[in-house]
């Protein structure tokens, strides 16, 4: 099983991809982690190519579970997963999600791959922002894969619901 956990900042995304992880004995992978590397303590974005070099090794190992915001990079991943899990969690939740995330991260009780400031929050609350202006873009590329998608509003639905 290849899945693709797809939405934005804040949405549930790392939370499913852990959950299903676990469950289904799958690795998963942070496409954050593939878009930047970390180097002489500053992140570093990935050239194209190697992401789609990363995202091929990945590939070759048959079962998967990638999660992550919609990237240029990542579009390969739409048409090799067997199931795109869209979560659709509304703009107030995600919020809130990522206000959470945040204080976890400052009281060391939730770890990050990136350097969790102020500036990174601003950013992150942005980006939530951004994300419902281009909303309509997004949606338009999932629709050639609709057979794939299992849009959900939140975490919980999805596991209550045993959508997979």
């Amino acid at each position: 099983m290849k899945i693709y956990i797809i939405g934005c900042v804040g949405s549930g995304k790392t939370t499913l991809a852990k959950k299903l992880s676990k469950e289904m004995d799958i690795p998963y992978y942070e496409l954050d982690n593939i878009a930047y590397r970390r180097e002489l303590g500053r992140r570093r974005r990935i050239s194209h190519e190697e992401q789609l070099e990363q995202l091929d090794e990945i590939d070759k190992q048959g079962k998967w579970i990638c999660e992550g915001i919609y990237r240029k990079s990542y579009h390969c991943l739409l048409d090799r997963c067997d199931k795109i899990i869209y979560l659709d969690t509304p703009f107030e939740e995600r919020r809130k999600n990522i206000v959470i995330r945040f204080i976890k991260q400052q009281l060391r009780l939730d770890k990050c791959n990136y350097k969790s400031d102020f500036k990174m929050l601003s950013l992150m609350l942005q980006w939530n922002k951004d994300f419902e202006k281009t909303l309509h873009i997004f949606e338009k590329r999932l629709k050639s894969y609709q057979s794939k998608v299992i849009r959900v509003k939140n975490v919980q639905d999805f596991t209550q619901n045993k959508l997979l």
